[in-house]
C-alpha cells in the first residue's frame, strides 16, 4: 500500500496557525522518506500550544511560510493519493485553513483516519490517543507531539494494521476529502 502520513502542530487554536508539519512517505509497504519542516504562522503562539509541543516564536524566525513551503509539498495531495493522519479531522483542517488563510486552493484526495481504525480493532484500549495506540503495538514514539515522530508513529501503526487484519479491512474507512 502506498500512502503519506501527515501531522501538523500548531501556534494557537486557530487551525490556521500551523507551526510545523511534517510527512512521511510509505511505498509498496515500506517507510522511504519523510519530510519536517518548522513554519512561520505569522501569528501570536499560546502558551498552551506551546507547552505541548515546544516550540517558539524563536524556533519558526527563519522557517518559511505556509504559501513558501506549499509548492514543495503540494504533489503530495492530489485526487488519487491516500493521506492518514491519526485524528485526521484535525490535520486535514489546518491543511484547509492554512491554505485558506494564504489564498491557496485546498486539494482533494483520499484520507484515511487511524484514530478510526484504531477504535475499530483496539475497542478494549481506554483510549485511541497516538501514544495509547503505540504503546499496544510497540511502536516506539520518542517525542509525542513533534509532527515528525507523529507522523512516522501513525505510518507504523496503519503498516501493523494492514499486516495484522490486511489492507481489505481497512478500504471501508478511506474517504475523500474535499
Amino acid at each position: 500500500m502506498n500512502f503519506v502520513a501527515i501531522d501538523f502542530e500548531t501556534a494557537n487554536a486557530k487551525r490556521s496557525s500551523a507551526c510545523s508539519l511534517a510527512l512521511t512517505v510509505v511505498k509498496n509497504d515500506q517507510i522511504v522518506d519523510e519530510l519536517y519542516s518548522l513554519i512561520d504562522p505569522q501569528m501570536n503562539f499560546s502558551p498552551f500550544n506551546t507547552k505541548i509541543h515546544g516550540i517558539t516564536p524563536a524556533h519558526v524566525k527563519n522557517a518559511p511560510t505556509f504559501a513558501e513551503l506549499w509548492p514543495h509539498i503540494q504533489s503530495f495531495f492530489t485526487p488519487e493519493q491516500l493521506v492518514i493522519a491519526h485524528n485526521a479531522p484535525f490535520d486535514c483542517s489546518v491543511l484547509k485553513k492554512t491554505l485558506e488563510a494564504h489564498s491557496l486552493e485546498a486539494p482533494s484526495f483520499l484520507v484515511l483516519d487511524t484514530v478510526k481504525t484504531s477504535r475499530n480493532f483496539y475497542q478494549d484500549l481506554p483510549d485511541h490517543k497516538l501514544n495509547t495506540v503505540c504503546a499496544r503495538l510497540d511502536i516506539e514514539l520518542k517525542h509525542h507531539h513533534n509532527a515528525l515522530a507523529d507522523s512516522h508513529a501513525c505510518a507504523q501503526i496503519l503498516l501493523k494494521q494492514m499486516q495484522d487484519f490486511g489492507p481489505q479491512q481497512l478500504r471501508p474507512f478511506i474517504r475523500k476529502y474535499n
